[in-house]
């Protein structure tokens, strides 16, 4: 008789993945909850194939206790919390969903652009309020004409600036890594020098990973650089930006407003101080999930594994460090 191979699949992975993985007679699906005790998580990784993951860590120590694992999978595109040299060294793919969520987190900048622009919370508590007549005291303010930095123009940096140039922005890109006539063939302008980009931009928005480059990148000093009034979003990750130093801007007026998906730590503390400004949007890292784009992810990940376990090659568009492919 065959043995059947494992696969590890969070609890809260949306149905369609859970269907795929249970329509094949040869895999066995079992659940974990993401938020399980190191102890009996490990416990679990002993005989098992192929895991994903959402929020949970996944360390040398975790690699170490699943001896028969084949491949990994990360239902989003971020894995600072997985250990891919350990992986690598091991010959364990890690895959991600590549562009499943993008076009859901550029929906979610949008959102937050026009919620700070159009004064949306605000507007609507002097209907609820019965302070119609003090309607004119705040005016909103309009996207068209206004210039947007965008940091990062990879997956849903490229998405948010389709979007804006539909809103007739002026639509700026800096990001090292990209060649300029790619920013320029999609209708942008490239900016080599970041600082110097800040004090024209409006809308600052920030797409790129969180690295050792890239850890507090919007200090107390570059924040200053930004122009009086301007808004300030993050959907990538917690600790690109000092959040006390962004308190600071804020409440004393240099910024206008913030869109806040991410914080550090996660979940942020209860009394953060950027809570009790009106001109903050937080959201609780949610950007890149809606009932559509967890559906996709679920799928996505759960081919990519079953992929690996088949003995296949997934795409490499998914594969984080394809150097692993072949060495086992």
């Amino acid at each position: 008789m065959t043995t059947k191979k494992k696969l590890m699949l969070p609890q809260t992975m949306a149905q369609p993945g859970w269907d795929l993985a249970r329509s094949r007679k040869d895999i066995e699906a079992i659940a974990f909850a993401p938020t399980m005790p190191t102890p009996e998580f490990r416990a679990l990784l002993h005989d098992v194939d192929g895991i994903a993951l959402t929020t949970t860590p996944f360390r040398a120590a975790d690699i170490e206790a699943a001896p028969r694992l084949l491949a990994v999978g990360r239902i989003g595109v971020g894995y600072d919390a997985v250990d891919v040299p350990a992986l690598t060294g091991r010959g364990i793919p890690l895959m991600t969903c590549d562009t499943d969520n993008s076009p859901t987190v550029a929906e979610c900048v949008m959102f937050m652009m026009l919620t700070l622009c159009k004064r949306g919370p605000a507007k609507d508590a002097l209907v609820r309020q019965g302070r119609w007549a003090t309607r004119y005291d705040e005016l909103p303010v309009e996207l068209m004409d206004k210039t947007l930095l965008i940091i990062g123009f990879g997956r849903i940096g490229t998405r948010v600036a389709k979007r804006c140039l539909a809103m007739e922005m002026k639509v700026q890109v800096y990001d090292p890594y990209v060649p300029a006539q790619l920013m320029r063939a999609a209708g942008c302008e490239p900016v080599a020098d970041l600082d110097a980009a800040l004090p024209n931009a409006d809308y600052v928005t920030l797409h790129c990973p969180r690295t050792p480059e890239t850890v507090n990148m919007f200090d107390a000093a570059r924040l200053a650089r930004m122009k009086p009034g301007a808004r300030l979003i993050n959907t990538a990750r917690g600790g690109l930006v000092d959040e006390a130093a962004l308190y600071a801007a804020l409440e004393s007026g240099k910024l206008a407003g913030a869109g806040i998906d991410v914080f550090s730590p996660e979940p942020p503390i209860s009394d953060n101080p950027l809570f009790t400004l009106s001109s903050v949007i937080a959201s609780p890292h949610m950007a890149g999930n809606t009932r559509e784009s967890l559906d996709r992810k679920s799928l996505t990940v759960t081919r990519n594994l079953l992929c690996v376990l088949d003995g296949g090659t997934p795409k490499a568009e998914y594969v984080v460090n394809p150097e692993a492919l072949g060495r086992k």
